[in-house]
């Protein structure tokens, strides 16, 4: 099964914007497009409105309830047909691993929307677009990321790590979960987790290690939440330095001096700067490959997600 990724269809390029027009993302149309399976949706177009169309809005009413209405007329709302449609669609979306979303819009927004006063005065960018809000509120385990942050490497990455940690454990459970599963996969992820939070990756462990006090169906949904939550935050140089010096302490034995001087050099230098982390963690899939560490070998941390990306570069 491929990892698939929900994506608002104009950031594929598809013309079904208000104006008649797309957000292309390089990023998600040639990089990642070969390695996942897109599900393209464009809710405005999904409900009925026109390519173009007149431009939409957040706006309160006057019981103070947020609604999707058109800008020019705001007597022309579209809140229930948005939510009525996201409902129908919310349960075939299950299996999704990942979603990109278009910034700022309305309907797609995950954050930093413009939202209108009764009277129609701007009060900044406070809120999540209408279609988004349910989606996030429905799958709260599923990365959601902007079109416009994945410019950002450090939140591409970030929302890739998430993504096929994501599948991975969809994966995992997909025939049906069990504890042993779980300690399995938990035990694979120990370093990314390291790298990410080692505060939430330690309240993992222990939800790990109380497993038989849930049920099963909630003990599966709640891990799995919390990996995401966990995985959100972004991977510091120090967080990483702490993880690589962690690899490096397994070959304190077996390596000949100079080549522990060379990767605790190594790894100095990712710390300071003048490296990137592929770097250390290339010399230390070298070492794994002369040393042979089951459990090592293991690590997900060594390859989160296809190397063609370019990501650790």
């Amino acid at each position: 099964m491929a990892v698939k990724i929900g994506i608002s269809a104009c950031v594929l390029g598809a013309q079904v914007r208000f104006d008649g027009g797309h957000k292309a993302s390089t990023f998600c149309t040639q990089q990642l497009k070969p390695l996942v399976e897109y599900v393209p949706v464009c809710p405005e177009q999904a409900i009925g409105m026109s390519v173009p169309r007149p431009p939409i809005r957040l706006q309160y009413n006057a019981e103070q309830q947020i609604r999707l209405v058109q800008t020019r007329d705001n007597s022309l709302d579209y809140t229930e047909q948005m939510l009525s449609f996201t409902a129908k669609l919310l349960p075939q979306l299950a299996d999704l691993s990942g979603y990109i979303v278009c910034a700022k819009s309305p309907s797609c927004g995950m954050e930093r929307v413009k939202l209108y006063d009764v009277e129609g005065n701007n009060l900044g960018k406070q809120a999540v677009g209408l279609y988004t809000r349910q989606l996030m509120q429905h799958y709260p385990w599923l990365p959601v990321e902007e079109d416009g942050r994945l410019l950002d490497p450090a939140l591409k990455e970030n929302f890739i790590a998430r993504v096929f940690a994501c599948y991975d454990y969809q994966q995992s459970m997909r025939d049906g979960f069990s504890i042993g599963k779980l300690v399995a996969f938990h035990s694979r992820y120990k370093f990314q987790l390291l790298a990410h939070s080692p505060q939430e990756y330690r309240q993992l462990g222990r939800l790990v290690a109380e497993a038989k006090l849930f049920q099963p169906q909630e003990l599966q949904l709640r891990y799995l939440t919390e990996l995401m939550q966990a995985m959100r935050q972004i991977a510091s140089r120090k967080q990483h330095t702490n993880v690589l010096q962690h690899l490096q302490g397994f070959f304190k034995k077996v390596l000949e001096p100079a080549s522990r001087a060379e990767l605790s050099e190594l790894i100095d230098r990712y710390r300071r700067g003048f490296v990137p982390l592929l770097a250390p963690v290339t010399l230390l899939q070298h070492h794994l490959r002369r040393y042979p560490n089951q459990y090592l070998q293991q690590q997900s941390y060594f390859a989160p997600y296809p190397e063609q990306l370019g990501l650790r570069a």
